[in-house]
């Protein structure tokens, strides 16, 4: 490993925590190492009157970041797990997975103190169609509105009335020390996380071996089999922010619990599936959850969502 790692980031201030995260940990594991961070600005961060699913997906988040470095300006780059895309470029490997901070979802409102307690006609906010989904499903009564923006951004349009509540990443509010914004924690048998949600991903060039091997410190197993079973589930649903899907996994002992699930974020509807098995057999078990679910007419909701 050479004297210096540069560790490109996003300039949100969730993406710096992360990545400041990881610098700190790298710095007291190689204290003769000059750990680095180069801080950039994403067409994902530049976008923010679209949807992601209309402008080309979470992809916009890293690739600048990719090009860093494949340009060698960077050595690694930090991310949301969950912001990664489900195939990554040949250049690239997903190097390591952090230990998970709460994946759950978190209700954020400052005139309510729970999803139930919302009456007819009031307003949520959402970036993402999996909470849409749960929303639409379990609040009929409710309206969805998206919303973009970094973390701030979106508390202030909250505060500013033009939303009743939001439904976020609590790991986010958390690690931005803005856990007292939530309201409750939302159980994830209401609403199942999506994949990779509270876990850090490390993204290192495929060649680069010398970085690959440093960062191994940083990957925890359970969580790395978790999110790889997650990840799988939805690469083989043709997993994007297009489509409305969840897939969360877990482990207790020796055994791995896998809960996914696919729907209309329009209507509200959905099929799920649960599987228990080894926790070395998670990617196993994905491609049986997704069976399960094809069996239960997934693909009519991929066919209206994707417009085939």
């Amino acid at each position: 490993m050479s004297d210096r790692l540069v560790i490109a980031t996003r300039e949100s201030p969730l993406a710096m925590w992360q990545a400041e995260h990881v610098q700190a940990l790298l710095q007291n594991q190689y204290p003769q190492c000059s750990v680095e961070l180069l801080g950039m600005t994403t067409r994902g961060d530049q976008i923010l009157d679209k949807t992601l699913s209309k402008i080309g997906g979470k992809g916009l988040f890293v690739k600048e970041l990719e090009v860093a470095m494949m340009e060698g300006a960077a050595h690694l780059a930090v991310h949301s797990l969950k912001d990664v895309p489900m195939v990554l470029p040949e250049e690239f490997v997903l190097a390591a997975v952090s230990e998970r901070e709460d994946p759950r979802d978190a209700f954020v409102s400052p005139r309510y103190a729970s999803l139930d307690e919302m009456p007819a006609g009031a307003v949520v906010g959402t970036a993402s169609l999996r909470r849409e989904l749960m929303v639409r499903s379990r609040y009929p009564h409710l309206v969805v509105k998206p919303i973009r923006g970094n973390v701030g951004t979106r508390l202030k349009k909250l505060d500013s009335g033009e939303y009743d509540a939001l439904v976020m990443a609590a790991a986010g509010l958390k690690r931005l020390k803005l856990q007292e914004r939530i309201r409750a924690v939302i159980s994830d048998e209401v609403s199942l996380p999506s994949p990779g949600q509270g876990a850090l991903g490390i993204e290192c060039c495929a060649g680069d071996e010398a970085t690959i091997a440093a960062v191994q410190f940083l990957n925890d197993p359970k969580t790395a089999a978790c999110t790889a079973a997650e990840r799988t589930v939805s690469r083989l649903l043709g997993g994007s922010c297009q489509v409305p899907l969840a897939a969360y996994a877990t482990i207790d002992g020796e055994e791995m619990r896998l809960r996914a699930l696919i729907g209309d974020h329009t209507t509200g509807e959905m099929v799920t599936t649960e599987l228990r098995g080894p926790w070395t057999t998670g990617v196993e078990m994905a491609h049986q959850a997704v069976k399960s679910l094809m069996d239960q007419g997934a693909q009519t909701y991929l066919d209206k969502i994707l417009g085939k």
